[in-house]
């Protein structure tokens, strides 16, 4: 089996710690942690600050606080663990991380509304404006890694227009399995390929499978849905997570595997990685229900006919080349965030 560490593109774990006091280096709610990462081989790990729209409206800068705090969570952990996770903002100290036996911690900002105003006008329905190709220029030079799974579709191909680097699509589906306006269609992966990009194969039910995403629209009908409650909405989420984890008709791993294989068919082995988006989704497929069941894919990965060395592209090696060519070796101005176009 490959032993290549995985490299995980995109979870939302810190929002626990900032609502809910979630210590990540010790096993907890939630679907991932230091110590089921460490069980699940898990090396290198994107901890994405999600900011709800709707701290726009909380007040002036209310996105941009809510962002900072998001990644002051990512800084304590570092800072509460420092045997467990470093941070990583480049190739060098990705690779320093792992030889001291550490997660490789890089933190990330989802949607460009973090920044309030700063990016206001970079993406719009019709693609990108002339700022926005500003922005995708300005983030090539400081060595950020852009991530288009929320982008638009012509905001998508602007994008790879405009950049000089890889790009990634963090947590995404492959349409052709199932289409979810959330997924790429053949010529989006076949494009991304193109660039040097990679797409990393996401784990949220719904983007998989249409059947699991009309069992949860039930549940979420049902009295007892409804009647579940939490002190703010972070606690209110892990309860809904259980429930529909607990309720719902399993969807079998192998729905993963039918999205994966697809990708790697039309972009190839080069071009396919992982984005979990665990913490961010409400259910996870059967087997793979928190982060110490990465070798369960590897396994599916096998049966299906993957060679260990293209297990481990997969697993890790293709988002780490991605990483290595945008953040550079060790440069000054590499950075460690990883920025949608939204």
């Amino acid at each position: 089996m490959a032993t290549r560490p995985v490299f995980d593109a995109h979870a939302d774990s810190l929002q626990l710690a900032l609502d809910l006091g979630r210590d990540h280096g010790e096993r907890g709610a939630g679907h991932l942690d230091l110590v089921r990462g460490r069980e699940g081989g898990l090396g290198s790990l994107v901890f994405v600050s999600w900011c709800d729209p709707k701290f726009i409206d909380a007040g002036p800068h209310g996105a941009r606080d809510r962002t900072r705090g998001l990644l002051r969570e990512f800084h304590r952990l570092a800072e509460r663990h420092p045997a467990q996770v470093s941070f990583a903002g480049n190739a060098v100290e990705l690779a320093r991380a792992r030889a001291n036996g550490r997660l490789a911690g890089i933190p990330g900002i989802e949607g460009g509304h973090s920044i309030e105003g700063s990016l206001e006008g970079a993406g719009i329905p019709e693609g990108l404006s002339d700022f926005g190709r500003t922005v995708v220029r300005r983030m090539n030079e400081l060595g950020i890694v852009i991530d288009l799974s929320h982008a638009g579709r012509q905001s998508f191909f602007d994008t790879l227009e405009t950049t000089q680097k890889p790009v990634i699509a963090s947590h995404s589906g492959c349409m052709a399995v199932n289409a979810h306006q959330r997924n790429l269609d053949d010529e989006q992966l076949r494009a991304l390929a193109a660039n040097g990009g990679v797409v990393g194969i996401v784990f949220c039910t719904p983007f998989l499978d249409a059947a699991a995403r009309a069992e949860e629209q039930r549940l979420r009908e049902t009295a007892e849905y409804k009647a579940l409650r939490g002190a703010n909405d972070t606690e209110l989420f892990l309860a809904q997570c259980e429930f529909l984890q607990r309720a719902a008709v399993p969807l079998p791993l192998e729905r993963v595997l039918d999205h994966l294989c697809h990708a790697v068919e039309v972009a190839g082995i080069e071009h396919v990685g992982l984005g979990s988006d665990y913490d961010g989704i409400q259910r996870t497929p059967q087997g793979l229900e928190d982060a110490s069941t990465y070798p369960a894919l590897a396994a599916g990965m096998a049966r299906r006919g993957f060679r260990e060395d293209e297990i481990s592209l997969v697993l890790g090696g293709n988002m780490e080349r991605v990483y290595a060519a945008v953040t550079g070796p060790g440069s000054a101005a590499a950075s460690s965030r990883l920025l949608p176009v939204d």
